[in-house]
């Protein structure tokens, strides 16, 4: 039987440098190639030596797709492209190609630059490495080569994600990235048509998470920063440039206007300026508000949120910045941590996951000292808060989807073991299909069973309905009597009379025949006539004739008699059939064994 085989090179269990491995109908995908943020050691990258020991992966890998910009998902890209080697074709959106090269370079600048790592891919790689990728729109179907086909789907999450359909002729694999079910103030929400995958891979980052609405989280988010600024207090909000931080800016800005707040509000530099102009170069991919209210104002135009400037840090009274990037490992949001970090006054609000490792983790987890590098510690006062702005599916919207595309086996990456075992155990009871959850470098089999399409003619399915019975009902199976045939390497199933004229054969009859012996004194001729008037009485319905050349024909059905060459008593009664009549002349050969009255 044919099988799927999927391994997670990263997020197996895990969060953090998402890789998975596909092998479906002979080709080998790659799905994403991220990094993780929680480490600076060889763990940052997904172990490619798993795939191939030494040599280039354009050997072993058909295409690589990458569903959406954020560095878990691509960091890892020019890094396996440029300094593993591979010069296959890179599949993402438009965005996606537009800010990933920016982000990558951005991330470079820390890690290289600042931090004086060597081993690490240049700028130049990151240019070589974005002109092999080639361009999805949402919902065209793209021919990665004669038999591999792949269709991208809306997201949400963040501007330009997009899930994947994989096909390669009847099977078929569905890889969401990230995603988001429920649409929020700048993006829609995903979707995707009952393709019935053969597996479904999906995000699991909030496996046990039910949110509450998202207006009472808004609502004591305004609520916390008002009274942190009443009280003159700097508020941080660690935020990746894209994503919330466009989602958090459009509910400040807002809530600034409303209030007539004067408290400035500011965004570390660089990356965000790039990051809305994206957002309205890509307003398609926006949410119907935004596009509607474009052309009166842009809502990525900011009257309150001014760039932040590293010195503005040290101003006395109250702020609100937003700086990158979001869990607090590096950057600029760590910098002015740990200047705030000594001020009960000041609060700093997490509005995302953190990886573990990551500062981000150890404060959410209650940590009060951090060790932080040249082993100086740093004592912990300002109010730290967590705040679910995430922009994943949490376990409602993992099932809503569930629903929507039908899958016929689910496959869990991207989120903690503990948790996936828990929706797992939802997801097997509620949907009574096999859920997989492999840790990295684990391979999940899966069994397909390729269906076969096959056209019916319409005359036959004209027939079966005259025939009454049932309407056709798309979920029930239904039996069908016809003749299978091939022509040009497709199937069709037509009816007998069809096939014959389509194939230019002649039919053939099939006659059946039986012999049934009886004791009896009479003569031939009468013993016939006695079982023309036992037959009569007994087959009302049915024409039964008397022919003049001594048979008696009962439908399609030949009666003969004639006696035994060694005992005239035992009389021999052949009955033949066509196959049409195999009911009654089994019926038949039953009643004469029993003898006639």
């Amino acid at each position: 039987m044919p099988e799927i085989k999927v391994t997670p090179l990263g997020a197996g269990q895990d969060v953090g440098r998402s890789c998975i491995l596909v092998s479906i109908g002979g080709k080998n995908i790659m799905l994403d190639c991220g990094m993780h943020m929680g480490y600076n050691d060889d763990r940052r990258f997904p172990d490619f030596s798993y795939i191939i020991q030494n040599g280039r992966l354009t050997d072993f890998l058909d295409c690589v797709i990458i569903s959406h910009f954020h560095l878990d998902h691509c960091g890892a890209l020019p890094y396996m492209s440029e300094m593993v080697g591979y010069d296959g074709p890179i599949y993402m959106t438009h965005p996606t190609k537009a800010i990933c090269p920016i982000l990558l370079e951005d991330f470079r600048k820390i890690t290289v630059d600042k931090k004086g790592e060597t081993n690490f891919f240049t700028s130049q790689m990151i240019k070589d490495c974005m002109k092999k990728v080639i361009p999805l729109n949402l919902h065209q179907t793209v021919q990665v080569d004669d038999e591999l086909e792949i269709k991208a789907y809306y997201a949400g999450h963040v501007l330009g994600a997009a899930m994947v359909h994989i096909k390669v002729g009847s099977e078929s694999v569905v890889y969401t990235g990230d995603y988001n079910m429920t649409p929020d103030r700048h993006l829609g929400a995903a979707w995707i048509d009952k393709c019935r995958p053969d597996i479904l891979i999906s995000e699991s980052t909030y496996a046990t998470t039910i949110r509450d609405s998202k207006r009472c989280r808004e609502r004591d988010f305004l609520k916390k920063v008002h009274e942190s600024i009443e009280r003159g207090g700097k508020v941080l909000i660690p935020v990746f440039a894209l994503g919330r931080a466009q989602e958090l800016c459009i509910l400040l800005e807002t809530f600034w206007e409303r209030m007539n707040l004067k408290a400035p509000i500011y965004f570390s530099t660089g990356l965000t300026e790039k990051a809305n102009h994206y957002y309205k170069l890509f307003i398609t991919w926006t949410n119907q508000k935004i596009r509607k209210t474009f052309v009166q104002r842009n809502m990525f135009e900011f009257k309150h949120i001014k760039a932040f400037d590293r010195s503005y840090a040290d101003n006395p009274g109250p702020m609100v910045v937003f700086a990158t990037p979001g869990m607090l490992h590096a950057g600029q949001s760590l910098q002015i941590f740990k200047k705030w970090a000594g001020n009960e006054k000041n609060m700093v609000i997490m509005p995302g996951y953190c990886v573990q490792g990551t500062i981000g983790h150890k404060i959410l987890n209650g940590q009060r000292k951090l060790e932080m590098e040249g082993r100086a510690t740093l004592d912990v006062k300002l109010q730290v808060e967590y705040m679910s702005f995430s922009a994943h599916a949490d376990a409602k919207g993992i099932m809503q989807l569930i629903r929507m595309a039908e899958p016929r086996n689910m496959l869990l990456v991207h989120g903690e073991a503990v948790k996936m075992e828990f929706l797992k155990g939802k997801i097997e009871q509620e949907f009574s299909i096999d859920c997989y959850m492999p840790a990295n470098g684990e391979t999940a089999t899966v069994t397909t069973n390729p269906s076969v399409p096959v056209d019916i003619s319409l005359n036959l399915l004209k027939r079966e309905m005259a025939l009454g019975g049932p309407l056709p009902d798309p979920k029930k199976p239904r039996a069908m009597h016809g003749t299978l045939i091939m022509k040009e390497n497709s199937l069709k199933l037509v009816s007998s009379e069809q096939a014959l004229k389509e194939l230019g054969l002649n039919e053939h009859q099939l006659r059946f025949t039986c012999r049934v012996q009886l004791q009896d004194p009479h003569s031939d001729p009468d013993t016939l006539h006695r079982i023309y008037t036992h037959l009569r009485s007994v087959l009302k319905g049915y024409s039964v004739q008397h022919l003049p050349d001594g048979t008696v024909m009962v439908e399609s059905i030949v009666i003969k008699v004639s006696s035994s060459a060694e005992d005239p008593n035992t009389k021999v009664i052949l009955l033949s059939w066509s196959y049409q009549d195999e009911d009654l002349g089994s019926f038949l050969s039953t009643l004469l064994k029993k003898g006639i009255p």
